[in-house]
């Protein structure tokens, strides 16, 4: 048997029972048989929403109160005014046309586009180079900003980004499994919160299903979450 496969049945027989509160999950977490590199921690939710609906199909970003462990490489799309502002921010990029046409030529080493809206109309030419790899700016992710500074701050310093998927759910990283116990549940609750407090009115019945957390190569863990909104 494999270090991995040995691995990962000492973690299974680890696996709490029952749904636990964040700071317990996260002890629980750690308690895994670990590799030896820092694991990215994941949130998953499974909502209760028919991602079909436009008004249920949720998107957004969510600066998370310790961070996620990584920062993110930037490219801001403004004007030429505001270009040092958002280089001074944190991206490693900022322009307008001589970005859009280095981007056209291939660069694509960055791994978030921010844009303030009047730039908008030239970046609209990247929709076939940045809309498969989900990096097109977009109001609803945030990543379309009057102030494109304060946008560059937030994602170079790891603000993650959410969509739910075709199964309703809700995927996002919300630390390394080196944090502090007390940090990521922190940004766990945190998270769920969020996500709580967007709660599309055309749902019916429970919309907060299930919540699920894991390290990168460990078994995930149930969050112990009560919905405060009763089935209809």
């Amino acid at each position: 048997m494999s270090r991995i496969n040995k691995r990962a049945k000492a973690n299974a027989a680890l696996v709490p029972a029952q749904s636990l509160p964040a700071s317990e999950a996260v002890q629980a977490l750690k308690k895994f048989k670990a590799p030896k590199f820092d694991q990215t921690v994941n949130i998953c939710m499974h909502l209760g929403v028919d991602p079909a609906q436009a008004d249920q199909a949720l998107r957004g970003s969510i600066s998370l109160p310790k961070g996620i462990g990584k920062t993110k490489r930037v490219v801001a799309f403004c004007q030429s005014d505001i270009a040092p502002k958002a280089m001074a921010a944190g991206a490693i990029k900022a322009g307008g046309e001589e970005l859009v046409a280095e981007i056209e030529k291939g660069w694509m080493d960055f791994d978030v586009a921010v844009a303030s809206p009047d730039m908008m109309r030239i970046v609209s030419r990247l929709g076939k180079v940045l809309g498969p790899k989900g990096l097109m700016p977009s109001p609803k992710a945030g990543t379309v900003s009057t102030n494109v500074p304060e946008a560059v701050k937030e994602y170079a310093a790891g603000k993650v980004e959410y969509r739910t998927d075709k199964g309703g759910n809700v995927h996002a990283v919300v630390g390394k499994m080196s944090f502090a116990p007390e940090a990521l549940a922190e940004n766990i609750e945190h998270f769920i919160k969020a996500i709580e407090k967007i709660r599309p009115s055309t749902v019916k019945g429970t919309y907060i299903k299930k919540v699920v957390v894991s390290g990168a190569m460990t078994p995930s863990v149930q969050i112990k979450y009560v919905s405060a909104v009763a089935a209809e």
